[in-house]
């Protein structure tokens, strides 16, 4: 969604802009809602992490580094007083795919609505992977077979 600024200049911008009985504005980016919405995400149990395989990829590089993108994986459409958020994720083997998208959904709609003050009028999940764990390894000597000492 794009707002457009009822100022006679006719600047396009795609942030949210609010007037407040003092007088001014505020101006909320739509990177500032995705990573809000990023977060919350990730908060949910069963969110392995947000994102295309590229972009995780990316993100791995990010992380060695010491950086990370709290939006990745996300995108948002802020207007005047809405937001749409668009979430990319892979879900843990075992999770109810249908259960986490809708415990998501709902951490997003909070976490927005709550910190940024936009209303949220929909959350569009899309679960493109699901992580599966590989088998655990035995660790160390103790895992070894016990031999009987010859005497």
């Amino acid at each position: 969604m794009e707002y457009e600024n009822p100022d006679p200049a006719g600047i396009r911008t795609q942030t949210a802009l609010s007037q407040a009985a003092g007088g001014g504005r505020t101006v909320i980016s739509e990177t500032a809602v995705a990573k809000v919405a990023g977060i919350a995400a990730r908060a949910v149990p069963g969110v392995y992490s947000l994102g295309t395989g590229s972009s995780r990829a990316l993100g791995a590089i990010r992380d060695a580094v010491g950086s990370s993108d709290h939006a990745a994986g996300v995108h948002a459409e802020v207007g005047e007083t809405q937001v749409a958020v668009d979430i990319t994720l892979v879900a843990t083997y075992g999770t109810p795919l249908h259960s986490l998208a809708n415990q998501v959904r709902a951490a997003v709609y909070s976490a927005v609505e709550k910190l940024v003050g936009l209303q949220v009028i929909e959350v569009n999940v899309e679960i493109n992977d699901v992580y599966i764990a590989p088998p655990v390894k035995p660790a160390g000597p103790a895992a070894a077979p016990e031999r009987e000492a010859i005497l």
